[in-house]
Order: C-alpha cells, then sequence, then structure tokens
C-alpha cells in the first residue's frame, strides 16, 4: 500500500489526472483523489503517515492504566466470589473506575490488546464447581446420607 501511494506522489508530480493515476496504480479513483487532497496538503509526507482507520478506544492510556490496577488487586478485591475474572466481572470493574461501558467484544479486546493478558481456561473442576451449592449439599444431604447407612 506504501509503494502504491509513494507512485501515486510520483504521477501526481507529472500532473497526470487522478483518473489516470488511478489507472496506473491500480486503485479506486475516489482513494486516488483522496490521496491527490492529502498531497496537496501535506505533500509525500502526508500520504506516509496513514490516518488512524476506525473508532477512537473508548478509553484512553490512563483510563487503561486505572483498569489495570484495579484488575490486578484480583477479582474478590472486588466483591466477586472467586478469584476469576470473566468478560462479564471485567466489564463492571471498567465501568466502577473509568464509568465507561463496554461490550464484551470491547472487553475483550481491552484484555487481549491493551492489557496483553491471555486466556486461561479454569481446570474444569473449578468452573463446575459452585462453592453455595457444596455447602448446601453438605449442609443438607450429608446428614441423610449419614442417616441412611
Amino acid at each position: 500500500a506504501e509503494a502504491r501511494r509513494m507512485r501515486a506522489v510520483e504521477l501526481f508530480e507529472q500532473g497526470r489526472s487522478s483518473s489516470v493515476v488511478a489507472r496506473m496504480v491500480g486503485i479506486h479513483p475516489e482513494s486516488v483523489r483522496r490521496w491527490k487532497r492529502l498531497w496537496e496538503q501535506g505533500g509525500a509526507p502526508a500520504l506516509r503517515r496513514r490516518p488512524a482507520t476506525g473508532r477512537p478506544p473508548k478509553l484512553d492510556d490512563a483510563q487503561v492504566e486505572v483498569v489495570r490496577t484495579a484488575l490486578e488487586q484480583g477479582a474478590q478485591a472486588h466483591g466477586f466470589e472467586a478469584d476469576l475474572w470473566t468478560l462479564e466481572r471485567v466489564g463492571v470493574v471498567v465501568e466502577r473506575v473509568s464509568g465507561v461501558k463496554l461490550a464484551r467484544a470491547s472487553v475483550w479486546r481491552l484484555l487481549t490488546g491493551r492489557l496483553g493478558w491471555s486466556l486461561q481456561r479454569p481446570r474444569r473442576q473449578a468452573v463446575e464447581r459452585d462453592e453455595s451449592e457444596i455447602a448446601r449439599w453438605v449442609a443438607q444431604e450429608w446428614p441423610r446420607i449419614k442417616r441412611g447407612r
């Protein structure tokens, strides 16, 4: 892409029209017209810099650091029962500390991209084991089982 933009610059400098440049470089004429406007405003360097595409991130760098600090305290420090982060829990903490509500996909991108975390699946027993269920089973079932002996 960079090479095509620099080739387009050469052709602009030769006075070629946008439609001719588009044909010669093999790029859609609308893109070439946009490149030409950039080139007219800032020369070749304006075409070297790729403007950021897409929506700007919802959290600025300072907010991301606040979130990082909060998450490093562990899930239990934020009132969750098990010390395990889920997308939902991270989303709750992000909103609590930054005021920004993120969709699950954005929470995922925040964790894996900007924070550099990796997904680690907990051991199966930890997923299937619900502490309150175990407590109830012990409290309610065990005496009955013992009596049945």
